[in-house]
């Protein structure tokens, strides 16, 4: 009997190191794997600007859909209209298109970005399908996204801020 609760206290010991090691084993994998991208994330919904690039109604539906979205704050949100507003976008990381009102002055908006802002271009289809040297020049540039559907325009905005990075 007592040869019994010696290897039963041994067999629980060595179970006890092994899920201690496994706790902390899940800890350093969450830490150095999940919690970059939810403090890229968070820092993305709470500092990062957006430029939409759009007009009129556009404009406003696009700026609704972000901040309906309760993950965009209204002041981060950076409306451009026209062509000669384009300067308006140099603090924004992220610049989102509405391709039927920037289809003619998309090589403005391609000059002004950087690798490091995303772009994402809204092109819905029954508006008319991108010319296929439109989506070649699209391609050349990094982090460029391109998107036919609204409900899918919200994520590719997520996925953007979690992918590019932020900085001050």
């Amino acid at each position: 009997m007592e040869t019994l609760i010696i290897i039963l206290d041994s067999v629980s010991r060595i179970s006890t190191v092994i899920v201690i090691i496994g706790v902390i084993f899940v800890i350093i994998s969450w830490l150095r794997g999940i919690s970059p991208a939810l403090w890229r994330l968070g820092n993305g919904l709470a500092r990062r600007k957006i430029a939409i690039f759009a007009k009129s109604d556009n404009l406003s539906s696009l700026k609704s859909l972000l901040i309906d979205s309760k993950l965009f704050s209204e002041k981060n949100i950076v409306p451009i209209i026209n062509k000669d507003d384009v300067g308006k976008s140099e603090k924004a990381t992220l610049f989102l298109v509405y391709w039927p009102d920037w289809k003619d002055d998309i090589n403005t908006i391609l000059d002004k970005k950087s690798d490091g802002v995303a772009l994402i271009v809204y092109a819905p289809q029954e508006l008319g399908i991108i010319s296929g040297d439109a989506v070649k020049k699209l391609n050349e540039k990094r982090n460029v996204v391109l998107t036919n559907f609204r409900g899918r325009l919200l994520n590719d905005i997520v996925v953007s801020m979690i992918t590019t990075s932020y900085e001050k």
